[in-house]
């Protein structure tokens, strides 16, 4: 495999983990590396990632599939140049030796723990000791046995069960050495089954290309950072809208005062102010099981969008509405706010089973007052409600009470309308979007302009 071919391979590994890399970008890292050269693996890296990311959120995604195509050693060689990744690896029990008992064990959790305090210390550690202890722990008890030569299986379970790291330090440290352990199996299942395989299958997505729904909690806290530019960016457009329409009546005096030095000719138009003011927001959420995932997302969003807006009315609801503003004070910590309305699930379900149409009802019924020229409503859930009564003239009334109203739906609009899905219909009363990465809520935000 020549250097091209790595390059190009790279590339597209990148765009399948979710990394957009445009052709010119592509380009621009070949004219890097041929500067910079070959000599230096982590130059090499800052080469690629000053380039090719656009976003911090990529780095992650990129690293380990840099590790994959620029892996900084061969089997259990050592090395600290650019490899090729191309080579036959080496039996962990020749290179380290058969002995794996419990006196090698209990030596190997001292080395470990050790490393890990003096990772956690003030002044630091030497990150290639604790490199060279992940990489001895998975030789030494993390192949998988009963494979023959060219087979060879690693497990990063394993390793980390034998060693039971998570009793050995803080856990920042310990998540530190669990990535190394985790690197250097993905850099030996590439050296056997080829680096493409280990990219399509070990490399977590992009985190703006998670879907919301399938999520797990420490994916969730990953968003979270996200979402706070993004509900800025939301907040700001809606205050722009509203600014734009904010303006008076024409003062014709002014105007035509302006046009002489046009000859006569207005070319721009002079307004009387009125009074500034804030647009209000109205948040719907549906915390149902089947939109579990997703209403952690929104839940989220809800929460930031909090800290854009003065004025921000938060429901959820499953069958019944529950209003959750008061959980959404400034300054609150997040995890503690989320971890309540989580709990508070129960007050927005009567029956235990989701129902958009008495929902809606109730809202109508008890938060009418919360809608008003200057409120902007959104809705976010699946549309799915059991085959019950949409309540569709409620819902249009409660769209025209608003000054604009938007829907985020976490389903791939294919499965809208199919089973108890009622997306069309909801569709029809206001705009509907399809929401179930950080992504699409970007375009979103982004299309309201």
């Amino acid at each position: 495999m020549t250097l091209l071919d790595r390059h190009t391979d790279f590339l597209h590994a990148l765009r399948a983990a979710g990394i957009p890399v445009s052709l010119a970008e592509g380009l621009d890292a070949v004219r890097a590396v041929d500067a910079l050269g070959l000599g230096e693996r982590e130059t090499l890296r800052a080469a690629y990632a000053a380039t090719l990311l656009k976003r911090q959120a990529h780095r992650p995604g990129f690293d380990q599939v840099f590790d994959l195509y620029w892996p900084a050693l061969v089997g259990d060689g050592v090395g600290d140049g650019v490899g090729d990744g191309v080579g036959d690896a080496t039996d962990p029990e020749e290179a380290v030796g058969p002995s794996d008992g419990p006196a090698e064990l209990a030596d190997l959790r001292e080395r470990v723990e050790q490393a890990l305090a003096a990772d956690g210390a003030a002044d630091g550690a030497d990150a290639g000791d604790l490199t060279a202890l992940a990489r001895e722990a998975v030789a030494r008890f993390g192949r998988i046995r009963g494979r023959g030569p060219g087979e060879q299986r690693w497990s990063a379970y394993n390793t980390l069960n034998r060693v039971a790291a998570d009793d050995l330090g803080g856990r920042a440290a310990v998540r530190r050495f669990e990535e190394l352990v985790e690197t250097e199996v993905r850099r030996r299942a590439a050296e056997v089954r080829g680096p493409d395989h280990v990219a399509r299958h070990a490399v977590r997505t992009a985190v703006d290309q998670l879907d919301f729904s399938r999520a797990s909690r420490a994916e969730l806290d990953r968003m979270r950072h996200e979402i706070q530019p993004l509900a800025r960016r939301l907040a700001s457009r809606l205050h722009r809208e509203q600014r734009d329409r904010r303006r008076g009546p024409l003062d014709f005096r002014r105007t035509v005062r302006a046009s002489m030095s046009s000859g006569g000719v207005p070319l721009t138009t002079h307004h009387r102010p009125r009074r500034p003011g804030r647009p209000d927001l109205v948040v719907l959420c549906d915390v149902s099981g089947s939109v579990a995932g997703f209403a952690g997302f929104t839940l989220m969003l809800v929460f930031a969008l909090r800290e854009q807006f003065d004025r921000v009315r938060a429901f959820t609801f499953v069958d019944d509405v529950h209003e959750v503003t008061d959980d959404f004070t400034r300054g609150a910590d997040p995890a503690d706010a989320l971890a309540r309305l989580s709990a508070s699930a129960a007050h927005a379900s009567r029956f235990g089973r989701t129902q958009y149409g008495r929902a809606f009802t109730r809202f109508a019924e008890q938060h009418r007052d919360a809608l008003t020229p200057r409120t902007h409503l959104l809705v976010l859930g699946d549309a799915r409600s059991n085959y019950g009564d949409l309540a569709l003239p409620v819902v249009a009334d409660l769209v025209h009470a608003a000054r604009r109203s938007w829907w985020l739906n976490p389903e791939h609009p294919r499965h809208w309308g199919t089973g108890d899905s009622e997306a069309p219909e909801y569709a029809a009363l206001l705009p509907m979007v399809e929401c179930r990465n950080l992504t699409q809520l970007g375009e979103f935000v982004h299309d309201l302009a």
